[in-house]
């Protein structure tokens, strides 16, 4: 298994990420497509890189729920941004 390239990020970079990533969990369901299209330059390695720890923070917390949401945006994203097969 190939690893996983660590990105390095500025503390804003990450709390946008991190707001973002609040705005997904407080959205409607289905809305989700909308709220990331609206910040399109977000939406990078860094930006799944996060989504990530967060889902693994939420997995380890009990919220499983939370977390697979969070891998679900992970994963889709990054098959849109050509960094999954």
């Amino acid at each position: 298994m190939a690893e996983q390239q660590k990105i390095d990020l500025t503390e804003e970079q990450q709390n946008l990420y991190f707001s973002l990533i609040d705005e997904l969990l407080k959205c409607p369901n289905g809305k989700e497509p909308e709220i990331l299209s609206a910040k399109p330059e977000l939406l990078d390695a860094g930006f799944i890189q996060t989504v990530v720890q967060v889902a693994t923070s939420f997995a380890h917390q009990g919220n499983s729920d939370g977390a697979e949401f969070l891998v679900h945006i992970a994963r889709e994203l990054s098959k849109e941004l050509g960094l999954y097969p």
